[in-house]
């Protein structure tokens, strides 16, 4: 089954978390769920197990996610709607779905179990395989595309930027002159490449020496930090109020976005000089976590997955206003 090849990071703290706004009494409207990262599902089966009258609505950019989701959660029929959407895509995937605002949206950042996993995908430094890392391999340059056709220059600011590579400027300079000899076209060329070039110290202390290089370019591909910073504001204005949102982020530049969307969305807008609140300039969020909260050394030992996992929450005011549609009476 699919659902065996993967375990949910951080399930029961999510479901915790979410649980307050997902839960309705029977004369209320069903509430809804939106799998901003929907994967294999694991976090939207347990939700919709746990919540019968609940409706979920599952995004992902990989098609193959989406078909082995839908064969997970197939027990589920009406009450799982899939859509093939980037999650910067929350607004219009609640529209065409019809289902309402949402009253608890989840995201799962970062490269998937099952991108990892499939070793033709080209995720994985530690397998050889094409260099294409796209997350919907249906559209778009790949990895190959960029290291083929991208200046040393730009190269440079990627690896610095997106992979926080100490040695980004020998690693494109590197890249610039071995694509002269041939251009690059599978994964063991770059990581023998890596190798070479970055001091055998480092590679002593600092893991890995692909794994910066690898998740920069994964990054660069997929659009991974533009489409995060235009999908958060678009959830924050598609929860209902006393909706709730959940992130689980998987290294310091997505969680440093989440960090910085949230605060602006918590902090009041009243001038700092005046003594009490103005109506109507109250923050529109609350936080539902102390900082960021990261996984026990008991779950990152059952699943790996989750040892650099940061996980952030917050609540819309329950005064607040959602762009997306009215929900429907209950029938």
């Amino acid at each position: 089954m699919p659902g065996d090849r993967h375990i949910p990071v951080f399930l029961d703290r999510v479901s915790e978390l979410l649980a307050p706004a997902l839960e309705s009494r029977p004369d209320e409207p069903g509430r809804v769920y939106v799998d901003a990262t929907l994967g294999m599902g694991g976090h939207a089966a347990a939700l919709l197990a746990a919540h019968p009258r609940l409706t979920a609505v599952g995004l992902d950019r990989d098609p193959q996610a989406l078909e082995l989701a839908g064969r997970r959660l197939a027990a589920y029929g009406d009450r799982l709607h899939r859509v093939h959407a980037v999650y910067d895509r929350i607004a219009e995937a609640l529209d065409e779905t019809g289902v309402g605002p949402a009253d608890g949206i989840l995201f799962d950042l970062g490269v998937s179990s099952l991108q990892l996993d499939e070793t033709a995908r080209g995720f994985s430094y530690s397998r050889d395989a094409d260099l294409d890392m796209r997350m919907d391999p249906t559209t778009g340059p790949t990895a190959a595309d960029v290291l083929n056709t991208y200046p040393v220059g730009d190269l440079r600011r990627i690896l610095r930027e997106y992979g926080e590579e100490r040695f980004a400027g020998p690693i494109a300079k590197a890249i610039g002159r071995a694509r002269e000899r041939r251009p690059f076209t599978r994964s063991a060329e770059l990581v023998e490449l890596l190798y070479a070039t970055v001091p055998a110290a480092s590679r002593r202390t600092g893991g890995h020496p692909a794994k910066r290089t690898f998740q920069a370019l994964r990054i660069e591909v997929n659009a991974e930090l533009e489409a995060l910073r235009d999908a958060l504001p678009a959830a924050f204005d598609a929860l209902a109020p006393s909706g709730r949102i959940v992130v689980l982020a998987y290294h310091s530049l997505e969680d440093r976005i989440v960090k910085r969307a949230l605060a602006e969305r918590t902090r009041s807008r009243t001038p700092v000089d005046l003594p009490v609140e103005l109506p109507g300039h109250e923050p529109e969020f609350r936080l539902l976590t102390r900082g960021s909260e990261t996984a026990s050394d008991e779950e990152s030992a059952r699943n790996p997955r989750a040892a650099p996992v940061r996980l952030r929450a917050a609540e819309r005011s329950a005064g607040g206003t959602s762009i997306s549609a009215e929900r429907s009476p209950a029938e």
